[in-house]
């Protein structure tokens, strides 16, 4: 856990607390797909939660810190559900592309179910907010380290630089899905597309016909 999420857990004051806790930060996921994130204001989550600013500010210093426990607990959550799509899988030749399709339905399945909360994680961490680049990094790099594990087999490999680049186009492509369609990609392609590097990467072979 983080050390803004252990500053968090020292101030609950019981089941109770932590009941309001989680009150809370539901009003703010929720507002998070309605509202900018610059915009959200304490008196906004609290009303949604039922309750008063002053119940927020015994649990968080800001709407930032509501935001951050959010992030942290989807990336305790996520990052070690994609690492498992990728180390539980059969990277064999007769299933490697099923394998493929998986993971890169997985990544996509991520970003649409967490899509207000990855935004913020990446805008906070191009503004150079080293908390969010925590969570970043923890939540991309369970399943790096995964695919470093299935390429390490590939004779050749440079398993570092290629599970690197797997990352970090699978998280590219699923934040940027819409784009990419309305530019003239169909979720179908890119969904092939992704699956395709995938199995290139980790197994050296090409897609089936």
């Amino acid at each position: 856990m983080s050390e803004a999420s252990d500053a968090v857990v020292e101030r609950l004051p019981g089941r109770r607390g932590q009941q309001t806790r989680r009150r809370l930060l539901d009003a703010t996921s929720t507002l998070l797909e309605a509202l900018p994130y610059r915009d959200m204001k304490v008196v906004d989550i609290a009303r949604e939660a039922g309750t008063s600013p002053a119940t927020f500010y015994q649990y968080f210093a800001d709407v930032e810190e509501a935001v951050l426990a959010i992030a942290d607990e989807m990336a305790s959550a996520v990052g070690p559900l994609l690492a498992s799509l990728v180390t539980a899988s059969d990277w064999t030749e007769d299933q490697g592309w099923a394998a493929s399709l998986r993971v890169a339905d997985g990544f996509i399945a991520v970003w649409e179910a967490h899509r207000s909360v990855l935004r913020v994680i990446d805008l906070a961490t191009d503004e150079g907010d080293d908390r969010f680049r925590e969570v970043r990094t923890r939540l991309l790099g369970a399943p790096a380290e995964a695919f470093v594990a299935v390429v390490h087999r590939r004779s050749g490999a440079a398993p570092f630089a290629d599970a690197g680049v797997l990352v970090s186009m699978l998280a590219h492509v699923a934040a940027h899905r819409e784009g990419l369609e309305q530019w003239g990609a169909t979720s179908a392609e890119l969904r092939q597309s992704l699956a395709r590097v995938i199995l290139a990467t980790v197994t050296g072979r090409a897609a089936p016909d």
